[in-house]
């Protein structure tokens, strides 16, 4: 078994192919939930919610495709770039999703895990190895 094909991998490929399906149908279902952490300076912040909810369901199958696997995870981990000025601003304006606000001991580690979900999405989708030792020719 090659190290792209090991159990950890698979394992935490489904894990993060189930969070961001699940995410996406969150923003699709409720995008009002959403609009208020959309940085002001985001065009058409309704459409951009909805947009991100049908990446994220994209990105949450091509994941578990062979073919599109590479691709799914270079292109999810530039969406985990892309939407931490969302995240940040949740955090600093303390905007309550819901109607329930979330102090500091949800957004600060929320905010520090935010390069896990970038190293997450690029492992997963097998482009990185790192910490778990080089790529091995085939």
């Amino acid at each position: 078994m090659t190290i792209t094909q090991s159990p950890n991998r698979w394992i935490m490929r489904g894990l993060l192919a189930v969070f961001y399906a699940y995410a996406g149908f969150v923003h699709l279902r409720s995008p009002e939930f959403f609009l208020p952490i959309v940085p002001g300076w985001v065009p058409e912040p309704k459409f951009v919610v909805i947009a991100t909810g049908l990446c994220e369901i994209a990105g949450a199958i091509a994941l578990m495709t062979g073919r599109l696997r590479y691709a799914a995870g270079v292109m999810l981990a530039l969406y985990a770039v892309c939407v931490y000025p969302a995240n940040i601003k949740h955090a600093l304006d303390s905007i309550a999703i819901g109607g329930t606000k979330l102090g500091w001991g949800y957004h600060g580690p929320r905010l520090a895990f935010q390069p896990v979900f970038v190293w997450w999405a690029l492992f997963a989708g097998a482009v990185i190895d790192w910490p778990f030792g080089r790529r091995r020719a085939a």
